[in-house]
């Protein structure tokens, strides 16, 4: 029974399914690279940037985390390097199987079909579980911006029950009692999350390149308003604010990462296009590479003004970067890193509501999901089924549920993907030496080996709440593998 459990799929027959999907070949390496700052540059950098520089303090006085301080700009190049790591495995892998399940796919055809289910199931949780966060992220910027015209909608339709019952902010947690109520439960929904989702969800419904386009009008938006904050912040620094540079030393720079690690997840979305993009064997190790490396630069810049802008324990809050401009007298810069960070969650929605669909299109089309989800609408060539069941689903969560307690299972589910991505480069050049490589990774087994252990270490960087709920989220993923997964395989039921 192992040896069916890791039974691997061949190269040969991976790269026909991608060519004969049905899906339109219309993304350039332009469009790849700003997939790829679209769903990286969003809700870590706008949002869990603040925790990760002051640190997580319960109202009991118990630490959760320490922050990074100041130093958390070496958090960001510990980050960019580690996901340096991976995504150099990953560009190996994406050009030599250039088709839509992303890390799912790969593992598929180097570590066997069990390992592939794991992956696609913690892909679930970067993808769909982190895009609820993400909306929720969403909400909280467009209300703030909302209150600016003079627009206040009621809190009830603006927080969801699980973050007014975790909220340590008197007025939040006060909603659990003056709520209106329906049966006794109070009427507590998050309905701008809600809404925007299914927007990003029509979008997608209808075409690939109209949400492309829309993906690339809103990166040159964030990316200007990045500008202006560090630019108008940069006249403002006071290097005072540095010192202590690492309060809580490397623990503090460690246990910063492994939060603000949400800042880079989704730079493998791009690899969820494969099939969709033109030349991918060239088109795909370019847009990775060259779009984590700039995401990297504009991260410890930010960061460095962030910081020097004032005291890194008062940029905790849900709008830190706003925040910052505020508290320095910025008033006007922070509305616009306001109107900044809606156009900007916007698109890391739109990238990742983008790839979980196309990650259940590719295992529906293993057989380890039903049928159904690999169907592809006649008229827009999009994985419609796919693409509606994941916005009902991220859209129902981020009415009710609380982005603080999503980060941490979204991150070690995330990592835990890299790090088997990096396991699987080295065991293709084990099994399969003589496979061309349009791209290949130089220094293997060293990157390899260190991409994984890399990603081990930021995740033990994470609290025990964190592994516990991943390893609940995995015995659940089991479950639906052996009950329906493992019985309908189209590998193992082939003559």
């Amino acid at each position: 029974m192992v040896s069916q459990l890791l039974q691997r799929k061949a190269i040969a027959e991976l790269v026909p399914e991608g060519e004969a999907s049905g899906l339109k070949r219309v993304i350039g390496v332009g469009d790849l690279i700003m997939l790829a700052i679209g769903a990286v540059i969003g809700a870590g950098i706008f949002s869990s940037i603040g925790t990760a520089a002051a640190g997580e303090v319960l109202p009991s006085g118990e630490i959760v985390r320490y922050g990074a301080g100041p130093a958390l700009v070496v958090s960001f190049v510990l980050l960019g390097a580690v996901c340096g790591l991976a995504a150099l495995c990953y560009a190996e892998l994406a050009s030599m199987i250039p088709q839509a399940g992303s890390a799912y796919a790969y593992s598929y055809a180097t570590l066997g079909e069990l390992v592939a289910w794991i992956i696609g199931w913690d892909l679930i949780l970067e993808y769909a579980v982190g895009n609820i966060a993400v909306a929720i992220a969403w909400s909280g910027y467009f209300n703030s911006l909302l209150t600016g015209f003079g627009i206040d909608l009621p809190p009830y339709l603006t927080h969801g029950y699980r973050t007014a019952l975790l909220s340590s902010e008197p007025a939040v947690h006060a909603l659990l009692q003056t709520a209106p109520r329906i049966a006794g439960v109070p009427l507590l929904l998050n309905i701008p999350a809600f809404a925007i989702v299914m927007s990003i969800t029509w979008l997608l419904y209808i075409g690939v390149k109209e949400s492309v386009r829309a993906n690339n009008i809103m990166v040159v938006v964030k990316l200007i308003v990045l500008a202006i904050f560090v630019g108008v912040g940069a006249m403002h620094v006071d290097t005072a604010n540095f010192v202590p540079f690492a309060p809580n030393g490397w623990r503090g720079i460690h246990q910063g990462a492994a939060i603000v690690f949400f800042a880079y997840i989704g730079f493998d979305a791009i690899s969820t296009a494969a099939e969709e993009t033109k030349n991918p064997q060239r088109n795909m190790p370019i847009g990775i590479l060259a779009g984590l490396a700039i995401c990297t630069v504009i991260y410890v810049i930010v960061g460095l003004v962030a910081t020097g802008l004032v005291p890194y324990q008062q940029l905790k809050a849900a709008d830190p970067l706003a925040q910052a401009l505020q508290l320095a007298g910025l008033t006007t810069a922070g509305w616009f890193v306001s109107l900044g960070a809606v156009v900007s969650l916007t698109a890391v929605l739109l990238v990742f509501q983008y790839g979980q669909p196309r990650i259940f299109f590719a295992m529906a089309r293993d057989g380890l999901l039903p049928a159904w989800a690999s169907r592809v609408h006649p008229k827009y060539r999009t994985p419609h089924v796919t693409t509606v069941a994941t916005g009902v689903a991220v859209a129902v969560g981020s009415l009710v549920l609380d982005e603080n307690e999503i980060y941490d299972l979204t991150n070690i589910g995330t990592l835990s993907a890299f790090a088997i991505v990096c396991i699987g480069v080295l065991v293709l050049r084990r099994t399969d030496p003589d496979r061309v490589r349009p791209f290949r990774v130089r220094g293997l087994p060293v990157v390899s080996l260190a991409g994984a252990a890399a990603c081990v270490y930021v995740m033990l960087g994470l609290p025990a709440h964190a592994w516990e709920r991943f390893a609940i989220w995995l015995i659940v993923g089991l479950l639906i593998y052996f009950g329906y997964g493992y019985r309908h395989s189209r590998l193992r039921l082939r003559p």
